[in-house]
């Protein structure tokens, strides 16, 4: 079997980092500054680059991320959600969260969680927690929350599979479209 180019998400179990700020844009998470290249890594250390400068800035880099509503606000930019995988999150919990940027950590294997302000706030406080992907929900302090994901997004996030993966799923398929249109003889398309 190829290489999967995203790692497959069952459960995320493990300590929770709280970033109690709402409205958090994809500049604050990922400042303009440090987008001169575009492979994936190499982006966690300039995560909330100007917040850590700040006098008892700590965000350790647990495998679950708690914010607040509309994370990842502002741009389409990809290195953000780059950044915070490759800082160590492998989910983030919010009450809502930007369309794109919400995308954007799908597309990468960056597992994004709705839950209530009030059971994201509950999650921080128990500092440690579970995200259940294949169950579609989160444990912590003895209880378990349901969440809601799009199917075939749930479906691509436990197999391990980006877009490419997706279609080289269907390579098979592809080849065979491709036999089935051959023909002998000159190239008769424009160049």
């Amino acid at each position: 079997e190829k290489e999967k180019r995203v790692q497959p998400i069952n459960v995320i179990a493990g300590s929770v980092s709280h970033l109690d700020r709402v409205n958090v844009d994809t500049d604050q998470i990922m400042p303009k500054q440090f987008l001169k290249r575009v492979e994936r890594s190499g982006f966690g250390e300039f995560v909330f680059y100007d917040w850590r400068q700040e006098p008892g800035w700590d965000l350790p880099a647990n495998p679950i991320l708690v914010a607040g509503e509309n994370f990842g606000c502002g741009s389409s930019r990809e290195h953000a959600p780059w950044g915070l995988q490759d800082y160590g999150f492998r989910a983030v919990v919010a009450p809502s969260f930007a369309d794109i940027f919400y995308s954007n950590c799908t597309k990468i294997g960056l597992l994004p969680v709705t839950l209530s302000d009030e059971d994201c706030r509950a999650l921080a406080r128990a500092g440690q927690g579970e995200v259940d992907l294949a169950a579609q929900e989160v444990r912590f302090a003895g209880r378990q929350v349901a969440f809601e994901i799009d199917h075939e997004i749930r479906r691509r996030l436990l197999d391990g599979l980006d877009d490419i993966g997706v279609t080289l799923a269907e390579e098979g398929a592809i080849s065979a479209y491709e036999r089935e249109r051959e023909r002998d003889g000159p190239v008769t398309t424009a160049l």
